[in-house]
């Protein structure tokens, strides 16, 4: 790769275009009759040229912020190589904007957003694309602030962001919004760091009674925190103390409810009631208490804040048509009259287009309305083809829904990331064979494959292997053949033939037709029952046209699949409560329509957030079309739950972005300790990339502080090896840990954690039950030196913490294959305290080819796994 200091790209030939503006002046004044005037108009003032701009960074000397506001089109500013990038331009006064052009040197932004702020802290988006062309592009916008910013989150080439010219269009004149009087504080979430009791709760100091108060332990520091909803422009905070009040606090703000900036400080209140002019801005305000006034702790009747309108505020959020739902440009909806050639031609273009496109931001939902249809779906990466009926059976397919792998000489290692659901399918007839060709992240759910005499194939044929994958709440009126399948996980389901093959680790629990227990040989793993679990929520359409999620109901002790031969328990939501997300929507509206009450469907497409989308209410159910992607830019977490009863999360996948997250997705905060028994929040079909289509970073991935989580199919992955051209290594996609669980009674079926750095998987809390654990270790430490704990060799595969005293886990794999430096040790897959309620049940560890080498399965007990003894099993520890 040439270095910057020596390579060359081409310029836009500057005397080409000096001669196109004069040509085009040229026609103008040609098109206007002699003596003649053009029309009056009254058109917008240009504001930005010749004023105070500034940028996140600059290519060098030559390409300052200021070149981009000069008028001169032969000068630029251009930013260093990297994401997110922005200039930003000072109007100095506040303005109605109208129109801005953006005229692109060769490096232009793909996606980018336009932006208004009164105070240059706080901003508004007036323009949003991840669609840009580059070029001169002239855009009609609506907005008003002193401040105009681009901010580029993703680069259309190689290169940094550069511009010719930013140029800002409108009309001086506004002024700043007034302080406004309504209390955003009022039923708002609040928590606090400790209550004096029960009915001292943080809720009483915002639910606009003066007559409820929150009272705190008598100790310091306290606070008691407001979650605002969506970032505000805050400008008066009013405190009303009871008698214990603080002498010395302070207000601060914060944007993710972690990282604080303090607006306010004083440490010589009196108590009473302060009315506090402030400015600051976020989504999050917090009183810290630091003194107290009294012996007693911190007590306030009231706390209220008032904003302007220079802040995001609520977005208004568009209502959904329940029976014509704008599902987006990458959703396709069928029906019976649909011709069955329309039908073919759409599947047979999204697998051309989809099948090896394992790294591209397409994403794509095909939904079939109850009915009869003939079709042959070949599912590729990133599609969905999904049932709209109440049962499977409502929709049957006469031919195919299949994965294969022959794009990849018939290896299904690396068959990810695509899903089937609520269908029945009948073969043509004269065939017998159903392909499921599959590894991570590819569930198999609420499926009917019809006909004793057929057979699911979970590998390519013999072609070659498989790695893994979901099959659950599924009827299989045949057999299941899992060939060269090397691992499986099956619940809640039915065979009707039963189940032949194994290679290192199938797990059955809760499935009619399962095989006998059996380990090693057969691994198989089996399981009576499942002890609490809640099947998927799904879209479907009812009998009147009108479309409607519904949520099956927690099931205790449950065999089979919820559905067959009997009416699934649950229930029903109409899309109308719902805010459908289409991609380019900002995080502050999905959280407005949130706060409003609503419920989430994300369309297929990737979702850019820069600051948590935040589920604080019980029940909430969040769902994704099409494998629907959250990328957390600009260091964001993606997502945030919490600590309620019965939020479900479905069909979501998370992506890191370029600048590092603390976590992707935290469900309950930090020190949650509410119990949801009867109603557990659950997590279904979640997924987690770090890096791949870019590089990505997180230090923490999926962090469940909650107590009674159900984990339902999750696969969370760092990318250190994967095709051509796509960015990987060990300093690039830096990831500590996948999981980590600090809630007790916390349930895992069907858990994936793969190539994670330090420990793949931590878990704090008492209680914890996993059901199948698959796991590769990260294939690219560069040597022993880097991958050590301290003085052990690399971290274990799973590891439960020496204070917990409850665990058990069924059916574990983790396998080493360290081909950047096959001399890398692992010292133990698992890592557990010595405690007789501390249970693990049918291990095994891999040396994948004989490259690396595991030397214990569990703390130190089994032996060892390397290119002498490729497979290591072990039945029950301790």
């Amino acid at each position: 790769m040439t270095s910057r200091a020596t390579s060359v790209r081409p310029r836009p030939r500057r005397a080409v275009r000096h001669l196109l503006v004069g040509l085009t002046v040229a026609l103008v004044a040609a098109l206007i009759p002699t003596g003649a005037t053009a029309p009056a108009q009254a058109a917008p003032t240009l504001l930005s040229q010749g004023r105070p701009a500034t940028a996140s960074s600059s290519e060098n000397a030559g390409t300052p912020a200021s070149a981009a506001v000069d008028g001169n089109t032969g000068t630029r500013w251009a930013s260093a190589f990297s994401d997110p990038q922005w200039l930003q331009v000072d109007l100095g006064a506040r303005a109605t904007i109208s129109q801005v052009n953006l005229l692109w040197e060769g490096a232009y932004g793909r996606a980018f957003q336009l932006q208004t702020s009164d105070d240059g802290a706080t901003w508004t988006t007036i323009y949003s694309t991840t669609t840009g062309t580059g070029g001169t592009q002239n855009l009609t916008v609506t907005g008003a602030g002193r401040y105009v910013r681009m901010n580029g989150t993703a680069r259309g080439t190689g290169y940094g962001y550069s511009l010719w010219e930013l140029q800002v269009y409108g009309e001086t004149g506004g002024t700043t919004p007034t302080c406004g009087s309504t209390n955003v504080a009022q039923g708002s979430p609040a928590t606090a760091s400790s209550s004096q009791d029960a009915g001292l709760a943080a809720s009483a100091a915002v639910d606009g009674n003066t007559g409820t108060r929150w009272a705190s332990t008598a100790s310091d520091p306290q606070w008691l925190r407001v979650d605002l909803g969506s970032t505000r422009t805050i400008c008066r905070v009013v405190l009303t103390w009871e008698a214990a009040y603080a002498q010395a606090f302070q207000l601060q703000t914060s944007a993710d409810g972690s990282t604080w900036t303090t607006i306010y400080s004083t440490t010589t209140a009196t108590g009473g009631t302060q009315s506090l002019t402030v400015t600051g801005s976020g989504r999050y305000l917090r009183m810290y208490g630091t003194a107290r006034g009294t012996a007693y702790g911190y007590s306030l009747w009231e706390l209220a804040v008032n904003t302007t309108g220079g802040g995001t505020g609520e977005p208004p959020v568009d209502t959904t048509d329940p029976r014509n739902p704008n599902l987006g440009p990458n959703t396709f909806v069928f029906d019976p009259s649909t011709p069955t050639s329309t039908i073919q031609s759409r599947l047979n273009t999204l697998f051309t287009q989809q099948e090896t496109n394992q790294f591209g931001p397409q994403r794509y939902a095909v939904l079939f309305k109850p009915g009869n249809y003939t079709a042959d779906v070949n599912l590729g990466f990133f599609t969905q083809v999904a049932g709209l009926g109440m049962s499977p059976d409502d929709v049957n397919l006469n031919g195919h829904v299949r994965a294969e792998a022959f794009w990849f000489g018939g290896n299904a290692t690396q068959n990810f990331w695509r899903a089937a659901e609520n269908l029945s399918v009948t073969l043509p007839a004269g065939q017998t064979v159903e392909r499921w060709a599959v590894s991570q992240a590819a569930p198999y759910r609420r499926m009917h494959l019809r006909g004793a005499q057929n057979q699911i194939q979970l590998w390519n044929g013999g072609d070659g292997w498989s790695s893994g994958g979901l099959m659950a709440d599924t009827r299989i009126d045949g057999l299941v053949v899992s060939g060269s399948q090397q691992q499986w996980y099956s619940r809640n389901s039915e065979f009707g033939n039963g189940w032949t093959g194994s290679v290192w680790n199938m797990v059955f629990q809760g499935v009619n037709g399962a095989p006998a227990p059996s380990f090693p040989n057969p691994s198989h793993t089996v399981i009576p029952q499942t002890p609490q679990v809640r099947e998927k929520p799904f879209l479907y359409v009812d009998g009147t046209g009108e479309y409607r999620v519904f949520v099956p109901a927690l099931r205790t002790n449950s065999t089979g699949t919820s559905w067959y031969n009997k009416t699934p328990a649950g229930s029903s939501i109409s899309l109308s409560q719902f805010y459908v997300v289409q991609p380019g929507t900002s995080a502050a509206t999905i959280n407005a329509a949130l706060a409003q009450g609503r419920h989430l469907l994300f369309t297929p497409g990737v979702h850019h957030v820069t600051e948590p989308i935040q589920v604080n209410r019980a029940d909430t159910v969040v769902l994704g079309l099409g494998l629907a992607t959250i990328q957390a830019d600009n260091g964001a977490v993606g997502m945030r739950v919490a600590d309620v009863d019965g939020v479900k999360v479905a069909g979501i996948m998370f992506e890191a972005g370029t600048t590092n997250s603390p976590v992707l997705m935290e469900v309950g905060p930090s020190g949650s300790s509410a119990s949801h028994a009867t109603n557990p929040t659950s997590l279904h079909d979640v997924f987690f990339r770090i890096g791949g289509p870019h590089v990505g970073k997180a230090t923490n991935t999926l962090t469940v502080n909650s107590d009674n989580v159900i984990g339902d199919h999750m696969w969370l992955w760092r990318a250190d090896h994967a095709a051509s051209g796509v960015p990987t290594g060990w300093t690039l996609n830096t990831a500590d840990t996948g999981l980590t669980v600090n809630g007790d009674n916390v349930t895992m079926y069907g858990l994936f954690v793969e190539h994670y750095q330090k420990y793949q998987t931590i878990w704090n809390g008492n209680g914890g039950r996993t059901y199948f654990y698959q796991n590769e270790l990260p294939y690219d430490p560069p040597n022993q030196a880097a991958w050590m704990n301290g003085s052990t060799r690399g971290y274990a595969a799973y590891k439960v913490a020496d204070s917990v005293t409850s665990h058990q886990a069924f059916g574990l794999g983790s396998y080493s294959y360290f081909n950047v430096n096959p001399a890398v040790v692992e010292e133990r897959a698992f890592e557990v305290p010595n405690n007789p309620n501390v249970r693990f049940t049918n291990m095994v560890t891999v040396s994948l080819g004989g490259v690396g080498t595991i030397n214990r399965v569990i703390n130190n007990a089994g032996g060892t796994a390397n290119a002498a003894n490729q497979q290591v099993y072990l039945t029950t520890y301790p």
